[in-house]
């Protein structure tokens, strides 16, 4: 079980549909992307009747299960924005940044109780030639008008207390950490207390053209008529075939520990509670929670054959057992602390690293997918790309080629999984390398695609 979903004050689930039903928007998925399509559709329009489904129950994915950092990027970081769309960062940065302080304003103004603590993000270096980067991504920041610092050894020490740390670089103001889980529980209030209908434990099966609409089929039958839909499907198989080649799942793994004593806590440090990252390929993420536990996730990205997904992919003893000993490596002080909960879960991963939105049928349905782990955030803004797309409204997002693009199709099996297990290996051996890329890796990189950890 999760540790953000493992709690007893959760909300009773919405009843599921029992008869057809006609309306003027139709989302499919309750996690964050659909959650705000619904609650930003309904403000935009309070006469507009808004109908959302989900196969569970609302965050029960992808959003109930995640690290909860929440990042003002939109792009999964500024380097990977500028390699792609040099030009238009600055309006990127921005838009994110104001996209990331009209969601805390949300979560205010509705007193959602999520947790939520703007500490900024530090990522540590844990390797000699990691050092240089982190002063280069400090400076790159600077130069677009980033609160960042760099930090030597000493310095990252006094914030953090590893002896495997040899630098960091401190974002100050571009991230929050949150409880996800409560935070669409959040969502869903707002949602039902704007008017939307919930449906949960509703699956889809298909979405096609009827009349001036879509049609939805739910597994059970039922016909939801709409004038527009919005998909928000995340990992799992999109429901228009074109959706399909542009993701892939990738599942990630998590620990959680038991809470931290105040002894423990005082070996650590860790005043400043910052989302911490490091900066290998394949890189481990890690927070405190509310009552001072640490969660200790990634690494080990694991893609199963032909985009498996299912309920018996969510426990992977190997990749916990490899998590718990980096963990206590990174802090011997706190060896015989005992892990409490251990799950993994689907992200739904582009070669871009970042969503992506378009329409269908005629722009009577839209999607956004793609987020690469980094949707807590970004989910808001692709909404409302969503709403935009749907209601032909022009904005200065639908102008920017980052979002007009897509991003390259994964190939089809077998080659899909050799590619990504060949990239797997590769970015190993970059991290036992000195970073240092090799061919696969710079192909790679000519071509625009990648592999996040």
């Amino acid at each position: 079980m999760p540790f953000w979903l493992d709690r007893p004050d959760r909300p009773a689930p919405a009843p599921p549909l029992t008869a057809a039903t006609e309306c003027d928007l139709a989302i499919v998925g309750a996690g964050f992307t659909g959650l705000w399509t619904a609650v930003l559709a309904k403000q935009a329009d309070p006469a507009r009747d808004v109908v959302l489904l989900d196969s569970r129950t609302a965050g029960w994915a992808a959003s109930g299960r995640n690290g909860g950092f929440c990042a003002a990027s939109l792009t999964h970081g500024l380097a990977n924005g500028l390699r792609r769309f040099p030009y238009e960062m600055p309006t990127l940065l921005r838009l994110g940044r104001e996209n990331f302080d009209a969601l805390q304003a949300t979560v205010a103004t509705h007193s959602i109780d999520c947790g939520f603590e703007r500490t900024g993000a530090l990522d540590v270096a844990t390797e000699p030639y990691q050092v240089q980067e982190l002063r280069e991504d400090v400076a790159l920041a600077k130069e677009l008008g980033e609160d960042a610092e760099f930090l030597d050894r000493e310095q990252v020490f006094l914030e953090v207390a590893s002896p495997t740390y040899l630098a960091g670089s401190w974002h100050r103001e571009d991230t929050a950490l949150v409880d996800p889980a409560r935070l669409a529980d959040g969502l869903r209030r707002v949602a039902r207390s704007l008017g939307v209908r919930i449906h949960e434990h509703t699956p889809v099966a298909d979405v096609r053209r009827d009349r001036a609409g879509v049609r939805l089929r739910t597994a059970s039958g039922l016909a939801v008529r709409a004038r527009r839909a919005a998909l928000a499907t995340n990992a799992f198989p999109g429901l228009l075939r074109r959706m399909r080649p542009y993701t892939v799942p990738v599942y990630d793994y998590v620990l959680v520990t038991e809470p931290l004593t105040p002894a423990q806590k005082d070996a650590i440090g860790w005043r400043h509670r910052q989302g911490i990252g490091d900066a290998g390929n394949r890189f481990h993420y890690y927070r405190l929670t509310a009552d001072d536990r640490i969660l200790w996730g990634g690494y080990d990205a694991i893609y199963y054959w032909r985009s498996g997904l299912g309920d018996h992919l969510d426990q992977r003893p190997a990749t916990f057992e490899l998590l718990a000993r980096h963990f206590f490596r990174t802090f011997p002080q706190l060896d015989g602390l005992h892990f409490t909960h251990s799950w993994g879960g689907a992200i739904d991963t582009s070669t871009r690293f970042f969503a992506f939105q378009r329409t269908a049928l005629g722009g009577r349905v839209a999607y956004s997918i793609g987020y690469t782990g980094l949707g807590v955030g970004a989910s808001r803004f692709g909404a409302q790309v969503m709403l935009d797309l749907l209601d032909g409204r022009d904005s200065e997002a639908l102008r920017l080629r980052a979002i007009r693009a897509r991003p390259i199709p994964f190939p089809p099996e077998p080659a899909r999984w050799l590619g990504i297990q060949l990239t797997r290996t590769a970015l190993a051996r970059a991290d036992r390398n000195d970073g240092r890329r090799g061919p696969w890796l710079r192909l790679l990189d000519r071509a625009g695609l990648g592999f996040d950890s």
